[in-house]
């Protein structure tokens, strides 16, 4: 089959594309790379509306996004990525939204667990954190399928938030340890509950994600919304990107991890110094 010039032209773009990717993460791999981070992926409603496409359709873009950024860092050894897939609060949007959304959800973790797909091919654990129960069965089910399935996967970890809050995450830890210590009560002895104690029982750090290194959220918006607030610490570098997130790709992307690796050695500079 003869290729036209378009098609060429197409393919050569294409060629020109992965390898100029490929070498911009061997670049990056180079230096010191983050091993954990987490995304607050914002802006699929907006873009959709500012595409003339429907809101379902901004929300599968979105995802098409999450798999091309995911696998950029999988190829360059990020540990763990954590990402906000659906807030606790987002279920009084409209019905058929919240509907789509979670047909959405289901289809992509069928997706992503697949033999050959990103998981598998790169070794990928992946954990369903959030309050599960307010899932539809289908979905809880689902989700613990894949977290089966991925179980023995030990080379990175992908953290799917949904549906989440970082409120409700503290609060179950504690709820947790104060079950841990009833034990103790019955006997007359007081509860001692220190930072580390919920630090190590929050569902993102006990299934062994490492200290979150940076934070993303796209679309303009200057706040957390209610995500990861305990992990954001000191050290955590926190990144407001302008554009919405179906439209984040390596070219956002190259400046924080760049921006990341500078403040590194910048800290490193200094603990010789001193």
């Amino acid at each position: 089959m003869v290729a036209y010039p378009s098609e060429l032209y197409g393919i050569l773009c294409s060629w020109i594309y992965d390898h100029a990717t490929r070498l911009t993460l061997d670049v990056l791999s180079a230096g010191p790379v983050p091993k954990h981070i987490g995304f607050v992926m914002d802006g699929n409603r907006r873009y959709a509306r500012h595409e003339g496409k429907a809101i379902k359709e901004g929300h599968a873009d979105g995802f098409t996004s999450l798999q091309r950024i995911l696998e950029c860092l999988l190829k360059m050894h990020v540990k763990c990525v954590t990402v906000y897939a659906f807030a606790i609060e987002n279920f009084n949007r409209p019905p058929e939204e919240v509907e789509a959304l979670m047909a959405l959800l289901r289809d992509k973790l069928q997706e992503i667990s697949q033999k050959g797909q990103l998981l598998d091919q790169y070794g990928v654990r992946l954990n369903v954190i959030g309050e599960r129960s307010m899932l539809p069965k289908d979905v809880q089910e689902i989700a613990q399928a894949v977290e089966d399935m991925t179980a023995n996967n030990d080379r990175a970890i992908l953290n799917v938030c949904m549906p989440y809050a970082s409120r409700n995450e503290m609060a179950s830890a504690v709820r947790v340890l104060i079950d841990q210590e009833k034990t103790f009560v019955l006997k007359h002895r007081s509860i001692e509950i220190g930072e580390n104690d919920i630090d190590q029982h929050l569902e993102t750090n006990f299934r062994g994600s490492p200290p979150l290194d940076i934070l993303i959220r796209t679309s303009g918006v200057h706040r957390l919304s209610d995500f990861m607030l305990w992990q954001c610490c000191d050290s955590t570098q926190i990144h407001y990107t302008p554009g919405y997130w179906p439209e984040f790709g390596l070219r956002d992307l190259v400046p924080i991890l760049l921006d990341y690796q500078l403040k590194y050695w910048n800290g490193q500079a200094r603990l010789v110094l001193s």
